[in-house]
């Protein structure tokens, strides 16, 4: 584009020549004299012009010129506050995303062959790079400190007293009695001889052993029909003393200074043991090592769940209006509590990255974008002074000149 206008001002200028040379001989080449003499005025002004904005015109420092260069900061500063105030606007962000279900088009992505499984390979990257980066020693410091906070240091007594008021006021031991009731006497059927040493190692020794016999099948035979009693009536005394039994303890437990102390110190002397932490360690070692060997193998049975799991959620996401609408809120709320509170750093991007450039770079790379553009006009105003000056010229010979003679 620049061999184009320079080449026609190479035009206008033989033109000139030749029409001023011919111009005595042949008259209305005047004409033609003063459209190329406009052409080459307009095609030097708009070449100035043009050149003025991206360096000196011919190397001379002229004021005024070499524009970009010099107010590149200032174009920085101002593309970004134009950026900041014209298209990171609180309304201008609102009505975009009012417009757009990223929920659903996210639901449709999700759907789509393969998505999911790139989705879960992403997920299982990221777990990896997480679990190689994490220290053992750092996340077991982390994990018993979160515990000891939440879980150790709190007091269980009065805890573990409401935990078993609300328990029984729930009526949920009674399940428990019928579990324990029905599995011990199981337990006294099948193995009727254990029953029976434990009673005779009771009984005297002078006793002969047919006593001993019809006293250990009399008293298995009364602990089986206690337990079947104790299971079937939900009125039968043991059950009720042992509800009575857990009203007391869970009193006790809030009330109790003594059974508190005992408690916590039971408590801590369980944890604060070596063999525990140590469990603990090897426990999470044994996770680690499980969650990597899942994560690295494509075909593990996570690594299935975690994309039928996407998979089910994008159907979901299509499908579920209201799914897509409390996501959609949420996401614009998130995006436009972040378009608000970082919008001015966000604009400074813009600007700094233009305050970074080299001068000479940054007028060489918007040439580049808009030079085409820039030698249309040194083009144009080749054309327009050709016309303006053919134009002038013909109203001199034409209006003014019979004037002048008549006066």
């Amino acid at each position: 584009m620049q061999g184009i206008a320079v080449g026609l001002l190479i035009f206008m200028a033989v033109l000139f020549v030749v029409a001023f040379i011919l111009q005595e001989r042949i008259p209305w080449f005047g004409y033609v004299r003063a459209a190329a003499e406009g052409g080459m005025v307009g095609a030097l002004a708009d070449w100035f012009a043009v050149t003025a904005l991206f360096r000196h015109p011919l190397g001379v420092p002229i004021p005024h010129t070499n524009l970009i260069a010099n107010k590149k900061d200032e174009i920085g500063e101002g593309l970004g506050s134009f950026i900041e105030e014209n298209f990171l606007a609180d309304d201008v962000v609102h009505d975009k995303l009012s417009q757009i279900s990223g929920a659903r088009m996210a639901g449709s992505w999700l759907r789509k062959p393969g998505n999911a499984q790139r989705v879960s390979d992403m997920a299982a990257g990221v777990g990896l790079g997480a679990l190689t980066v994490l220290d053992d020693r750092d996340v077991q410091d982390l994990i018993e400190s979160l515990a000891r906070r939440h879980v150790i240091d709190p007091e269980w007594g009065p805890l573990l007293g409401r935990a078993t008021e609300s328990f029984i006021s729930g009526g949920h031991h009674e399940s428990l009695v019928d579990l324990a009731a029905n599995r011990l006497r199981l337990w006294l059927v099948q193995h009727p001889q254990a029953f029976d040493k434990v009673i005779s190692s009771r009984l005297p020794q002078w006793m002969p052993s047919i006593v001993e016999k019809f006293v250990d099948q009399r008293l298995h035979t009364e602990a089986v029909k206690f337990l079947e009693n104790v299971s079937a009536d939900s009125e039968h005394p043991a059950r009720i003393a042992i509800t009575k039994f857990l009203h007391d303890l869970a009193r006790d437990l809030q009330e109790q200074e003594a059974l508190q102390q005992q408690l916590e110190s039971f408590k801590r002397e369980v944890f604060d043991s070596p063999r525990i932490r140590s469990l603990a360690a090897s426990t999470w070692q044994t996770a680690r090592a499980a969650i990597v060997e899942m994560l690295e193998d494509p075909e593990s049975e996570l690594r299935a769940r975690v994309t039928a799991a996407v998979t089910d959620f994008g159907r979901k996401l299509e499908s579920d209006a209201t799914l897509q609408y409390k996501i959609d809120v949420w996401v614009m709320k998130v995006v436009e509590y972040l378009v608000h509170t970082y919008r001015h750093d966000l604009a400074n991007v813009v600007s700094e990255t233009v305050q970074r450039w080299d001068a000479r770079e940054a007028a060489e790379k918007i040439e580049l974008q808009v030079g085409k553009d820039l030698q249309f006009i040194r083009i144009n105003g080749t054309v327009i002074g050709a016309l303006a000056g053919l134009a002038i010229y013909t109203i001199a010979e034409l209006v003014i000149a019979p004037l002048a003679f008549a006066g």
